[in-house]
């Protein structure tokens, strides 16, 4: 079988199994370590949200044998459940990571089941990080071929691209051959599902650990030779038929040369982050003009169809749906600059001085605009105007900086649940995790 009749499914199956950790360069690992902890640092700060809180309880009516432990809660379920519940509690906050070539959340995916698979079967912290690696450029690769055109359709690609990803990676972490890592794709590829329209509802967040769990679940089930089709993302009536997209061979053709993980974008406000660019180009011109907040008459923000779609919510009523709202963001920040998790409760979205400021600010569209970059334009009282632009997906600070931001994240978000001294102790383990032997060993202290 040569590259040519290959199908998409066997290209990613042959790259995952002939991808070693020997093929991946330190610095790759270094990215990889950084995404994790952020992660883990994203789903501390979900520990006590009431939607986890009914997973658990779900997962207790349930049962199962308890082998993989539940992050924050002192407590171990099954593996598919530590995975589901995990992986929601990552994506409560909205605070996690993001990929362009996913179109959306990729660690919250991958993470929770690599991390239940590997503390039940006893995997190296060197195995895990490969396998993340592994299943991230799957990902990506079935995420570019998918397109914009598949987010646009309504398709919460952090989900549909999701269940593909979490596949591939515990496929890579079981050691499955190529035959059964494409039976893996096909099983992952028929459950595949998740609509942008529950967006603001526990539903979203759910999607990341469905994702996760329903991967980890095809990968078990090819292990035991459970059959999928070769064909299940390019063929008739399969997932690019249905959900958009086509292969990509530009991008296939680059399989094996590069790796996605430098490419991931971590989050600094715990907000959708199609709310980014905006408070971020808002922020900026109100400090290089030293602008009043009380000399704003007008905030214009010009935006993609894509942001609005993800954040268009004109007057949100709760803190959850604040995440997914422009006009809300750009205004707390501008008046409280508090945009991390604290900033998105009721009490806050419903605050009379950032309502006052929201009422001054209106979101266009700008058809010239295809991602998350915005324009914003502030009109003063007294008739000037200035503007300002940010593309926060374009901003990726070089890897020194990412690292020193996401561990001031992880211990501003463990604060509470951990003590600072297990929360130092949990860096220290990481920062060195290709060289664990079990990750049983650092399961234990979350």
């Amino acid at each position: 079988m040569t590259e040519n009749t290959m199908t998409l499914a066997q290209r990613l199956a042959e790259f995952s199994v002939d991808t070693g950790s020997d093929k991946i360069p330190a610095e790759i690992f270094e990215h990889a370590k950084t995404a994790f902890m952020d992660w883990l640092g994203v789903t501390f700060g979900g520990v006590g949200d009431p939607m986890v809180d009914k997973l658990i309880a779900y997962a207790d009516d349930m049962g199962g044998h308890p082998r993989a432990s539940i992050i924050g809660y002192g407590a171990k379920k099954s593996v598919d459940q530590a995975a589901l519940i995990n992986g929601t509690a990552s994506h409560v906050l909205d605070y996690d990571d993001t990929l362009v070539s996913f179109f959306g959340h990729p660690s919250v995916t991958l993470f929770p089941s690599l991390l239940a698979l590997s503390e039940w079967k006893g995997k190296s912290g060197r195995e895990f990080l490969t396998a993340y690696l592994v299943g991230l450029q799957v990902g990506a690769v079935i995420g570019v071929s998918a397109g914009l055109d598949h987010y646009m359709a309504g398709w919460h690609a952090t989900s549909t691209i999701g269940h593909l990803a979490s596949a591939a990676g515990c496929a890579k972490l079981l050691g499955l051959s190529k035959t059964q890592t494409v039976y893996a794709l096909g099983i992952a590829a028929t459950q595949a599902s998740g609509l942008k329209r529950v967006f603001g509802t526990m539903c979203k967040p759910f999607h990341a650990g469905r994702a996760s769990q329903a991967g980890m679940m095809a990968a078990l089930l090819a292990q035991k030779d459970f059959t999928g089709p070769a064909d299940v993302l390019e063929g008739p009536h399969g997932f690019f038929a249905l959900f958009k997209g086509g292969v990509n061979q530009d991008v296939l053709g680059m399989l094996g040369l590069g790796w996605d993980v430098v490419n991931i974008s971590q989050k600094y406000h715990a907000s959708c982050h199609a709310t980014h660019s905006p408070l971020e180009a808002a922020l900026q011109v109100v400090e290089d003009e030293n602008i009043a907040l009380d000399d704003i008459a007008k905030i214009t923000v010009r935006s993609s169809k894509m942001a609005l779609d993800a954040a268009g919510r004109a007057v949100p009523a709760t803190g959850l749906e604040g995440k997914f709202s422009i006009p809300f963001c750009v205004a707390n920040a501008l008046v409280s600059g508090e945009t991390g998790t604290r900033a998105f409760t009721d009490e806050n979205v419903n605050h009379p001085a950032i309502r006052a400021l929201m009422e001054k600010i209106t979101v266009d569209l700008d058809a010239g605009k295809l991602a998350l970059e915005a324009h914003v334009e502030i009109e003063t009282t007294d008739g000037k105007t200035r503007t300002g632009f940010s593309d926060i997906l374009q901003q990726i600070p070089p890897l020194a900086i990412k690292k020193d931001r996401v561990g001031r994240k992880f211990v501003d978000l463990c604060a509470g649940v951990l003590t600072s001294e297990k929360a130092e102790t949990i860096r220290q383990t990481i920062d060195g995790l290709e060289h664990l032997e079990r990750m049983g060993e650092l399961t234990r202290a979350l």
